[in-house]
């Protein structure tokens, strides 16, 4: 079995290829994705209508380009899945039109998924990790801890009340000038830094539930960064240390509590998201699991991000068991895993 995936729910426009195969390393037959990092760069972010055009002018070569890449044909494929949601509207809209009209024209089942499904999903394809297992989603739109039951069945267990880790990342490292997307480059500049030169928050550390809060912890950084009119690059780099710790810290709390919370025992402790190829932040989480006796899986960081890999994975999940989706759905820019 091979289905096609098509993602557009953000800046990255991805097509991927996957088939059915016991070898976790021989699943993915292609995975192509142009990342739009020159076209919103001096912007600080995503501006939502580039994003849209963008996909409109590289999505079909990207397709070619995956199709080539595995030495397949659309005929060859037995669905398409594509991300409805959630997702900035415009680039959905790009994706999940294009899906439609193929799925439509070569007469194939076709599967609307969820962009946090697919993530959530992710272990399942790179390290065949069993249901239930709890996950933590982190990424620059996103931020929840999650027990993944089966297919399809989500329960969160607690969510950022404010701005997702990604997103502060990317605001403070804008603040310190760093080039976009700032999250890499903050961490590398983490590396050469002292993390506890300075004092910030951990917000809702200590307090009941995994509830995640950084809006509060970028604010507290931003006023440690304007204390240095002139910054010397050590300070910068100092800057940069403490805030990934205070980061991994307040994160690293929450798992704890999310563990206790679990409504069955599990063996695996996931994460997936853009946010989850920092290393600082794979390290702790890998000591914590070490702890409380689970098994820790972070996807490669080629997964990690947007791709549709994970999409076309979740279509044939989903497809294995049977499932296929109306092609009258429509885009959703906001869609919670518990509506799954």
């Amino acid at each position: 079995m091979k289905i096609l995936g098509i993602e557009t729910s953000c800046d990255e426009t991805a097509v991927a290829i996957v088939q059915a195969h016991a070898d976790p390393a021989q699943r993915i037959l292609a995975n192509v994705v142009f990342s739009q990092i020159e076209q919103h760069q001096d912007y600080g972010g995503v501006v939502p209508e580039l994003a849209a055009r963008a996909h409109l002018e590289y999505l079909s070569p990207t397709l070619q380009q995956a199709l080539k890449h595995a030495h397949l044909s659309l005929e060859d494929m037995d669905a398409i899945a594509v991300t409805a949601g959630p997702g900035l509207i415009g680039g959905v809209l790009v994706g999940l039109m294009t899906a439609k009209a193929l799925a439509m024209a070569l007469r194939k089942p076709f599967l609307a998924i969820n962009h946090l499904e697919g993530h959530a999903l992710t272990p399942r394809l790179s390290h065949d990790v069993p249901f239930p297992y709890l996950l933590l989603l982190v990424s620059g739109g996103h931020c929840q801890f999650v027990e993944v039951q089966s297919l399809g069945r989500y329960r969160v267990l607690g969510s950022t009340i404010d701005d997702a880790a990604g997103e502060a990342f990317d605001k403070v490292a804008q603040l310190m000038n760093f080039d976009y997307p700032g999250g890499p480059a903050l961490e590398k500049a983490a590396q050469q830094g002292n993390p506890k030169r300075f004092d910030l928050p951990r917000p809702l550390k200590g307090r009941p539930g995994c509830d995640l809060s950084f809006s509060g912890l970028k604010t507290a950084a931003r006023m440690v960064f304007q204390n240095f009119p002139h910054p010397t690059p050590q300070d910068i780099n100092d800057i940069a240390a403490t805030f990934q710790l205070a980061v991994v810290d307040s994160l690293i709390n929450r798992a704890e509590h999310a563990i206790q919370m679990l409504s069955a025992p599990v063996d695996h402790f996931v994460v997936a998201g853009g946010v989850a190829a920092n290393q600082t932040l794979r390290g702790q989480l890998s000591t914590l699991c070490g702890r409380q006796g689970l098994t820790f899986v972070a996807p490669p960081i080629s997964l990690c991000t947007d791709n549709a890999a994970m999409i076309a994975w979740a279509g044939l999940e989903r497809f294995s068991l049977g499932y296929t989706s109306d092609l009258g759905i429509g885009p959703r820019p906001r869609w919670p895993l518990t509506d799954l």
